[in-house]
């Protein structure tokens, strides 16, 4: 591959970034420990991404070491009674944003990643069941076993129609093929299965065939204005088309995903994200690790798709996906559930973007760790 121009990013000083630290800075602690947890067990030469200086400084996991260190120290005493802060009772939430502010500012540089569009996804629940009875009829399947070995999987179609029956590698069924085609796009999601139980599951593969992403269809043809596209645009038109169309547009797309139970969640827990820790909403981001490290904080200035209200917020790098790509690039976890299905599905915002590195020496052997990019293990999302 190419390895991405150091250029495209320009160092700032913190006080010259608009809007910065954001909203509740005290807040992007948290989801920062689930990062240094998640490099932490990387080791500490692993490759994990970034073009130019942001590779050279921050494209390994041993580059956080001294970040992560100071974040737990900082973590514990932001969670201790208000006077201990120094600060009165009313004072305290401002002395918390002043000591986060204060962490970032002390223990990263910032570059300025350009502008760039800025999606959203979730994590879809459905209703299943762990064997094929009444309605639930549509398969989610685990990886073949052979997968790894290269071999050549059949398209969508081919195992719609029944390519890898007999081989036990029916996961569940849901009872929609649409909202088993979403969850292919989400990678993750929680069926909820007749007796109550929630089974989660996240990605373990893919056939290895091209994401053909539906929507273009309907935007060729006319069937949905541009400025009206999103995911709901898509299942509303689903929802009216015949079957046979409606089946036909899904299939249009070869890709399929295959899924693997996510066992010792939290109901409070999202999915783990490439990095391999849960990821926060509305704070988590994926990134394109071609140019942005994976692990590293990620300040992004864009708006709130359900009322267009501004964002101004420390998010991080846990995680990448199929259709996220490039320097400013970013696709925003909004959580589980239909408040976040809201606004992830009609999130296309522009956005601002500064990337974080850390400060101090650099990683050895860094400056080749954008050539390995395409070797980091990609999640399944991709623009519907």
């Amino acid at each position: 591959m190419t390895v991405p121009d150091g250029s495209l990013f320009r160092e700032v000083e913190f006080r010259d970034i608009p809007g910065w630290p954001g909203e509740d800075a005290a807040q992007a602690l948290a989801p920062f420990l689930h990062t240094c947890r998640g490099l932490s067990a990387w080791g500490a030469d692993r490759p994990t991404g970034g073009g130019g200086e942001l590779a050279r400084l921050g494209g390994r996991p041993g580059a956080f070491a001294g970040a992560c260190a100071e974040a737990e120290g900082l973590a514990e005493h932001l969670g201790r009674p208000a006077a201990s802060l120094g600060a009165e009772a009313g004072g305290a939430a401002e002395r918390r944003t002043a000591l986060a502010r204060g962490f970032f500012e002390r223990r990263f540089r910032a570059f300025a990643a350009g502008t760039g569009m800025m999606t959203g996804y979730f994590e879809p629940e459905l209703r299943g069941a762990e064997y094929p009875v009444g309605p639930f009829q549509v398969p989610l399947h685990a990886a073949p076993p052979f997968l790894s070995a290269g071999a050549p999987l059949p398209d969508r179609a081919a195992i719609e129609a029944g390519a890898l029956a007999g081989m036990g590698l029916e996961l569940a069924w849901v009872d929609d093929p649409v909202d088993a085609f979403f969850l292919h796009i989400q990678g993750a999601g929680r069926l909820r299965l007749h007796d109550g139980r929630v089974l989660r599951v996240g990605y373990a593969g893919k056939n290895g065939h091209p994401y053909k992403a539906v929507g273009r269809v309907l935007l060729d043809s006319g069937a949905i204005p541009r400025d009206r596209m999103s995911m709901q645009a898509i299942r509303a038109w689903l929802g009216t088309a015949q079957p046979g169309e409606a089946a036909a547009l899904l299939r249009h797309n070869p890709s399929y995903v295959f899924f693997r139970v996510l066992d010792g969640l939290e109901p409070g827990e999202g999915p783990p994200g490439t990095l391999g820790v849960p990821l926060t909403p509305g704070r988590s981001l994926a990134v394109d690790p071609a140019f942005i490290p994976l692990g590293a904080p990620v300040f992004a200035l864009t708006r709130d798709p359900a009322d267009g209200a501004p964002i101004r917020r420390l998010l991080h790098a846990q995680d990448t996906g199929g259709a996220i790509r490039g320097p400013a690039r970013g696709d925003l976890f909004w959580g589980w559930g239909e408040a976040a299905a809201a606004r992830a599905g009609p999130m296309r915002e522009e956005a601002e973007v500064f990337v974080l590195v850390p400060r101090g020496e650099a990683a050895p052997g860094a400056g080749d760790v954008a050539a390995a990019a395409p070797a980091l293990l990609p999640a399944a999302r991709t623009a519907p």
